[in-house]
């Protein structure tokens, strides 16, 4: 069993991190300004089974890949840009709906893959397993220990900038406003994009 003394370094590493700015908390406020807390839903059940997938992956030994291998995170980050170019073009497109029924939300493929190819993501959890798995333990145990915690951590963190994104946004019903929110949610994203290109 993990020490109580280790959850709370874990607990102090893992919300500030998940809970910060960043182009996934981007996209998901985005998405909650867009299309609401419910039809987010898929999105961002997307968004944390791709948290809870890589967690499995890195903390069965992953991380060995990028610290062999800097050319695969460069990889990952190009390919992670490239999609929030991709999200910033849906978001564009939605500028065109004349309601918020009109507008397809996104689903969750699309969450896991935006998890899937954001480098702070995979930073994150790569910290959190190298500086937390303990060669005492079984390494099963904490494996699974730990990202269970770190999905619900990301659920708990995810739900406040979804619905503060709808919150922001929802008052805003008219034709115009929407079309706005997709030029301004769109334009994020490019923004999200360029620092994710010169980082």
């Amino acid at each position: 069993m993990i020490a109580l003394s280790t959850w709370l370094l874990i607990l102090a590493f893992a919300v500030p991190m998940i809970v910060s700015p960043g182009p996934g908390n981007t996209v998901l406020a985005a998405s909650g300004g867009q299309f609401g807390l419910r039809r987010t839903v898929p999105f961002w059940m997307g968004f944390e089974a791709g948290n809870l997938v890589w967690c499995l992956v890195y903390g069965f030994g992953l991380s060995e890949v990028f610290a062999r291998n800097p050319a695969a995170y460069t990889a990952l980050k190009w390919g992670g840009t490239a999609y929030i170019v991709y999200l910033a073009w849906c978001f564009f497109r939605s500028a065109g709906a004349t309601e918020r029924q009109d507008l397809r939300p996104l689903g969750f493929v699309d969450g896991f893959v935006s998890l899937s190819l954001n480098p702070k993501v995979h930073s994150m959890i790569l910290v959190m397993f190298s500086q937390f798995l303990s060669p005492a333990l079984p390494l099963s145990a904490q494996v699974l220990q730990m990202a269970v915690v770190f999905v619900v951590v990301g659920l708990a963190c995810h739900f406040v900038w979804i619905y503060g994104g709808q919150v922001l946004f929802s008052r805003a019903q008219s034709p115009r406003a929407i079309r706005l929110q997709g030029l301004a949610f769109g334009a994020c994203m490019l923004v999200v994009a360029g620092v994710m290109a010169v980082s």
